[in-house]
């Protein structure tokens, strides 16, 4: 089969996904990256699943903690996805966020949050099938529209 990683690429961009950021702590400090690869996996026992790349400085160091939390982005926080995925540097700067029950950051103005324990992680190619174990999740209040990755580019739905 011929090299097409840029054509697969593509046709895998024609799926639309939301935007989350996935947060922990390593060493006192906050540490988080930007991903669409996210998904509940069960409702009994409550389990969620991430695919970080294993080129990812950032998960490396939440593995550690061994707990994360899924903040799922409002369409108004682009500018956070964007400071979240790119590399390097205080990417929490200017960013308000408390503690989550397992010490992960939980960011303002997200739809919801899911904060998590590490249960198992299994490779998959160049990233991993990180699974979380569910210790406690809260929908914001307010009724925001969610952010949206297509085609490579970010959109938004109404809110109903």
């Amino acid at each position: 089969m011929p090299d097409n990683t840029i054509e697969f690429r593509n046709a895998m961009g024609k799926f639309c996904s939301g935007v989350v950021v996935v947060t922990g702590i390593d060493s006192e400090a906050a540490v988080g990256f930007t991903a669409q690869s996210f998904v509940s996996l069960s409702l009994e026992p409550k389990l969620i699943a991430i695919c970080p790349a294993k080129s990812s400085t950032s998960w490396s160091r939440i593995r550690e903690s061994g707990s994360f939390c899924i903040n799922v982005l409002s369409a108004e926080q682009t500018g956070l996805s964007n400071a979240m995925a790119r590399s390097g540097g205080n990417k929490f700067e200017g960013v308000d966020w408390r503690n989550g029950d397992t010490g992960s950051p939980i960011l303002q103005g997200a739809l919801c949050h899911i904060d998590c324990k590490l249960s198992v992680e299994h490779d998959a190619g160049d990233h991993t099938i990180a699974v979380g174990e569910v210790i406690d999740f809260q929908v914001a209040e307010e009724k925001s529209a969610p952010l949206l990755f297509f085609g490579g580019s970010y959109g938004d739905l109404v809110a109903r």
